[in-house]
């Protein structure tokens, strides 16, 4: 009899093991980047490739590293909210083409607009392993010493913006 209570009892705490797992928000899972410095980065633009843009550029300033990607459903859905923001001249918005084609980039920026004050283009990905992106949209809010303050996995929402992101910004833009 006990040899069959032994596996039962491993059973049924790996079910419950999973069962809270699933009850995990994919969204909060903790960065080992909060609070940690950028990435040092130094790659193409999306609109030239011969021009660098990289961190030495954005020092002395608070700014929103978006990830994405013109083959990334999610990013089209987040994007009307960043061109909001973007309307609104907060902080600049930089933003990391991930994996992408140039062409295909330009073309769906052409389409949906550019909210971005530039744009960087990772073709091969190697900034995004640096960031420890787990897969596109993901935002990274760094502050004026190149320290990350703030990593949103997943598209923004409008209440992501609002009750989070705007607040976090505010600040950022108040410290000296």
């Amino acid at each position: 009899m006990n040899r069959y209570l032994l596996p039962l009892a491993g059973f049924i705490i790996l079910v419950g093991f999973l069962a809270a797992g699933l009850k995990l928000d994919p969204k909060e899972i903790p960065s080992p980047l909060i609070d940690q410095p950028a990435p040092i980065f130094s790659v193409p633009t999306l609109f030239d490739a011969a021009q660098l843009i990289g961190t030495e550029q954005l020092k002395g300033q608070a700014w929103l590293l978006n990830v994405w990607a013109s083959w990334c459903v999610a990013c089209r859905q987040e994007h009307p909210l960043l061109n909001e923001l973007a309307r609104q001249n907060l902080l600049p918005i930089v933003g990391l083409n991930y994996k992408d084609e140039r062409d295909d980039a330009i073309e769906w920026l052409g389409e949906l607009g550019n909210p971005y004050t530039i744009i960087a283009h990772d073709l091969k990905g190697d900034v995004g392993i640096d960031f420890g992106v787990y897969g596109v949209p993901e935002s990274f809010l760094i502050d004026k010493n190149g320290q990350i303050r703030y990593k949103q996995i997943g598209p923004f929402s409008a209440d992501d913006i609002q009750q989070t992101l705007l607040p976090l910004i505010k600040t950022l833009n108040e410290e000296s």
